[in-house]
């Protein structure tokens, strides 16, 4: 698939779609700057809110894996997050320790009632909201292998998935990956390749090198120049659509940009400010 988003503004940042599918977006973004490009990287991975497990009680554990062990594997398991938005931070959230507008419950109990080995999947977990569940390929796919069990093993769980950005933990990342480059020819030559015979041969360049042309390596270097064309790959885990992903990040953006905007035009207490500057010095 290939497409651009049209714009009226010459002067505004350009998009072209160059593939996307279910869990991979690849496109261009240009006419902006090194620094805005990087900020969607960084938001894209850091700051898009989803779903994941954060609490979990253990009512029984006599399978081979220690109780914070399951827990870990528990909280990386990829939730469907379409809906993110319909709940709160728990922060947010007026109950005193969770509910239905800030978190989804989940529920597993297993027992190895036969013998040879019980293999138990995320897809075994029972949510209380039909919208948000364990990520699956497919109709046929399990998910992930949670623990293996034999004869006589139980478990017996209840977790509570809440909202939540990778900032905090990384289990929150709605991407497994972000890759991102400009300059596939290092004509700004801001990089410095280590090679033993050959550059070419042993630094080949990637796919987006077709999309620009090599400097004449005799020409006088513009050390004024500044790339304004970047390449992303946004491949995501399931929990949210990589176009999603991308949306949610710049509608970050552009609240962190109108946050500071109210701060810089809200009105400044010079007395408040001057009381605060005769305190005691930073550390």
């Amino acid at each position: 698939m290939n497409g651009s988003v049209p714009v009226n503004d010459q002067s505004a940042p350009h998009v072209r779609i160059r593939n996307v599918d279910k869990n991979n977006l690849d496109f261009v973004l240009s006419n902006t700057s090194l620094s805005v490009a990087n900020s969607l990287r960084r938001v894209m991975i850091a700051e898009v809110p989803t779903m994941a497990i954060d609490l979990v009680e253990f009512h029984e554990n006599t399978t081979v894996l220690a109780d914070e062990y399951l827990a870990h594997r528990l909280g990386l398991i990829p939730l469907v997050s379409h809906l993110v938005e319909k709940f709160k931070y728990t922060r947010d959230c007026v109950c005193a320790e969770y509910c239905k507008e800030c978190s989804v419950e989940f529920t597993l109990h297993v027992k190895c009632t036969e013998p040879g080995t019980r293999v138990v999947y995320s897809s075994e977990l029972i949510s209380s909201n039909k919208e948000v569940t364990p990520v699956l390929e497919s109709e046929d796919d399990r998910g992930i292998v949670l623990v293996k069990m034999r004869k006589g093993q139980e478990l017996n769980i209840h977790c509570i998935a809440k909202k939540g950005v990778a900032k905090e933990h990384a289990k929150w990342s709605p991407c497994s990956a972000v890759a991102f480059e400009y300059d596939p020819h290092n004509n700004l030559r801001h990089s410095d390749y280590w090679f033993e015979k050959s550059i070419k041969d042993e630094w080949p360049l990637s796919k987006n090198a077709l999309e620009e042309q090599e400097s004449d390596p005799n020409a006088p270097f513009d050390f004024k120049a500044e790339p304004n064309t970047f390449y992303f790959n946004v491949e995501t885990i399931g929990s949210l659509e990589p176009q999603d992903v991308v949306s949610t990040a710049t509608r970050v953006i552009q609240e962190k940009f109108g946050d500071l905007q109210v701060a810089l035009d809200t009105p400044q207490d010079q007395d408040a400010n001057a009381a605060m500057d005769d305190g005691e010095p930073w550390v």
